[in-house]
């Protein structure tokens, strides 16, 4: 059992709130996953700059002269911005790989949470209210984000095992649930080039969801393929650089409510995830439907 949220702003005047509004229907789910937690925020994109969020079990010495190193290897501006165990690079877009590279030569130990325009990943062990306050999500902007609270069944409690799982620029993933052939789904991916760091089924649906993009997929059409690829109980919230989806399996046996009102669309694992949102008495509530896509675009709105 694990609770996952998520909340896809239409209203810009509600983008200064992200953070607080997404941590406030994160930290209501806590009694199903007091294992880890983790949020995507997606936000503060500017066209010539990306972003590598990263962690370390050893931020005071992986994250000294961190900004300075980078500098040197890459040539060019780098700013660091460290956030307790994590720390947010910021460089130019057309450094992004070259950045990527010079991390894993420079800090071997450090890990990869998120890269890509948008996203920043912050995720570790313990209660989703002491991740948030580790990491001053409250105070976060931004467009749209996901979040989840974990109850491990089928992998270690570490923080590569908490969700949301970023296999791609901008991509990642929270599950409830459990998939029974992600090993060999696993292998297949391998075959085609895809790297993993966990044992744990979500971030190989995760992965499949990239590499079913990288074929010219949008997320909807990602989304469609997994109903047929994958197999066991899931419900899946994803964000992209511009969308927001949402699928469950055709049994959808794990719970799932959605809100939506002209100012923004909401996902809760339960429906008090959802009762703080502005306006969430006017708003229409549903549950999603079995084996159904549901995809919202900002660039497709626009």
């Amino acid at each position: 059992m694990c609770g996952i949220v998520g909340l896809f702003l239409k209203d810009k005047s509600l983008e200064p709130e992200l953070g607080s509004l997404l941590s406030s229907m994160l930290v209501t789910m806590t009694d199903r996953g007091p294992d880890s937690a983790g949020i995507a925020i997606y936000g503060g994109a500017n066209g010539n700059k990306a972003k590598i969020t990263i962690q370390s079990a050893s931020p005071a010495k992986d994250f000294d002269d961190l900004e300075h190193d980078l500098r040197r290897a890459l040539d060019a501006p780098v700013s660091v911005e460290v956030k307790s165990t994590h720390a947010v690079i910021t460089l130019a877009k057309d450094k992004l790989d070259e950045g990527r590279a010079a991390l894993a030569t420079l800090r071997p130990d450090v890990r990869v949470m998120s890269s890509g325009d948008a996203i920043e990943i912050y995720k570790e062990t313990g209660l989703p209210k002491d991740v948030i306050s580790r990491f001053g999500v409250s105070s976060m902007s931004g467009t749209h984000g996901i979040g989840h609270t974990r109850m491990a069944t089928e992998s270690a409690v570490t923080t590569l095992g908490a969700h949301p799982f970023s296999t791609g620029s901008d991509q990642c993933l929270v599950h409830n649930g459990s998939l029974s052939n992600h090993n060999n789904l696993r292998r297949e991916l391998v075959r085609e080039g895809m790297t993993f760091e966990t044992q744990n089924d979500t971030e190989v649906a995760a992965a499949y969801l990239t590499a079913e993009m990288a074929k010219g997929k949008d997320l909807g059409e990602a989304l469609t393929g997994a109903l047929s690829d994958l197999d066991g109980f899931f419900t899946f919230v994803v964000g992209t650089k511009s969308g927001f989806g949402v699928v469950r399996d055709p049994i959808a046996c794990k719970p799932a409510v959605m809100a939506e009102t002209d100012r923004y669309v909401a996902f809760g694992s339960e429906y008090r995830a959802l009762v703080n949102l502005p306006g969430i008495e006017d708003a229409r509530i549903w549950e999603p439907e079995p084996a159904t896509v549901y995809f919202w675009d900002h660039e497709k709105a626009a």
